[in-house]
Formats: C-alpha cells, structure tokens, sequence
C-alpha cells in the first residue's frame, strides 16, 4: 500500500470522529446573565431585560450598588460586561431589548431592531405612509416605559441605589438619551451618549428643557463622543454641546466631550464602551472619596 492510500484511509477513518465533535457545538451565553421579560403596559408590548449582577452580588446582602441601563442590548450587553468587569465590577447592568412581539411583516422586512426606529426617536415623519408603517416619534412613550415599568421592576427586585442610575446609548440610542436628558433629566444621574443621530432635533429636544436642568441638586454628569471621521453627524453634536454649555445649566455637574480619534460611526463604539466606562468608574471613585 502507498503512503498516499494509507493517508487517505486515514481521513476516512477519523472523518466519523470529526463529524461528531461539529454536530456537538453549542452556543455559548454569557455567565451571571439573566433573561427577564417584561410588558410596556401603557403600549401593550413586549420586551426583555437582560441583567448582570455583579460577581459578589449574593454575598453582600447589605450592599446597594449603582445600574447602568443600555438600549439596543444585543449589540451593546457584551462590551459593558467585558468593560465594567475590570473597570467598574460593583456596577448591575440592565438591557433593553428592541420590542418582542414585533409584526411579522415589520420583522420579516427590517429586522429584529426594527422598533428602535419607532423608540428612540422624537420626531414623526413628514411623510404619511413611513408614517403609518413605522409610527416614528415615540420616544415619549419608550420613556414612560424605562420610568414606569424597567426602573421600578429592577428597583423593586435588586437591592440599586436609586440615586445612580446611568444610560449608555450609542447613534439612535445616543439620540433618545439626549431627549430624556431634556425631557426628564432625573430619570438618570449619568447620560453616556455615543455618536447621538442629532440631525434635525436639536431645536425640538431644547424646546423640551425641563426645570430640572437649572437645578444644582439634579447634579447630572455627562458623556458626549463621536468619531474623528464622522464628518456629517458631527457638526450636529458639536452644536449640541455647544448650546448645552451656553445655556450653563445648573443642574449639569459635568460634560465630558469626547472626539474619538482615526474612528468612523461604527468604529467609534468600541472605544465608547472602554472611555464612557472609565469615566464613569472615575466619576464613582472621587464621589467616595
């Protein structure tokens, strides 16, 4: 026999051992993750949360510890986790998924993020038939479901500090932080907006300057970035911050603005994740000292 016949009896030997270990795969999820759902009782819709409870959490009954809440949790769980391990352990995070019970048609089209259109934007469209297909402009009653039915769940549930409470989003999500901060700005003590989709909302979004604002006990910090090479959404952002400056609200302790060098829009959310995180670990470590 050759030595290219005895190779070949060879593969075909080990072929069945090779097909069994790939049919035996399974898929990986991440530890200390827990799946919630949850009902937007005023909408009649359906969600999930999906929370991390920090490593000693069970240990220490006593403890009370500060959450982070993300929208587009699919995209964004896995960063945080992997940023607040090593840079903010004690953190909870919390995060919202895109709506559930989506219609079919709605799903089979656009995609499983298809609601986040719908959530995280303020203003409707001008035109009629997007419009009626979409129902853009419903950040006001997303809002109302973070406040009424995700905080008071999780506050209820887990032992939180109510008095810190964070949100990350990044580009429509970034844009739908942008509107509870002047909308409601105590929902949260800390807004990490990343890349916001500010095209044409900045003069509705300060028409809805809440009282709240000129307030030195809000005491609210903020973070603000966007890619060096997002050339067309910057100037937006840029006039945001500018105006939130001038306006020298009280009731915002700090602005952190962030440009994020060689980075583009979706480039730019990595980096996010690591600098918002360090910032907020930096904000918590002079808070205690």
């Amino acid at each position: 026999m050759t030595m290219k016949n005895i190779l070949i009896l060879v593969c075909l030997t080990l072929l069945p051992f090779l097909s069994v270990q790939a049919n035996e795969t399974s898929d990986f999820t991440l530890s200390r993750i827990q799946v919630l759902p949850i009902k937007d009782t005023q909408a009649d819709r359906q969600y999930e949360l999906y929370i991390k409870l920090p490593e000693g959490y069970s240990k220490n009954k006593d403890k009370i510890y500060p959450v982070i809440y993300l929208t587009d949790a699919l995209w964004q769980i896995e960063l945080l986790s992997g940023a607040t391990e090593f840079m903010m352990e004690d953190a909870i995070l919390v995060g919202i998924s895109w709506q559930k019970d989506i219609n079919e048609a709605l799903l089979k089209e656009k995609g499983e993020h298809i609601s986040r259109s719908r959530d995280y934007s303020i203003s409707k469209s001008s035109n009629p038939e997007i419009q009626a297909k979409y129902q853009l402009g419903q950040a006001s009653n997303h809002l109302t479901f973070i406040r009424n039915d995700v905080i008071k769940t999780i506050e209820k549930n887990y032992r939180t500090d109510p008095d810190n409470r964070t949100y990350f989003g990044f580009s429509s999500g970034g844009r739908f932080g942008a509107y509870i901060l002047m909308a409601q700005p105590d929902t949260f003590k800390n807004y990490i907006l990343g890349s916001p989709s500010l095209w044409r909302d900045i003069p509705l979004l300060f028409s809805l300057e809440n009282p709240a604002l000129k307030s030195k006990t809000s005491a609210i910090n903020l973070f603000i970035s966007y890619g060096e090479l997002e050339e067309r959404l910057s100037p937006h952002i840029e006039d945001f911050v500018t105006k939130l400056k001038a306006k020298k609200y009280e009731g915002l302790s700090s602005i952190k603005h962030v440009v994020i060098e060689s980075s583009g829009h979706s480039d730019s959310f990595p980096m996010l994740g690591v600098r918002s995180v360090k910032w907020l670990s930096n904000l918590s470590k002079e808070e205690n000292k």
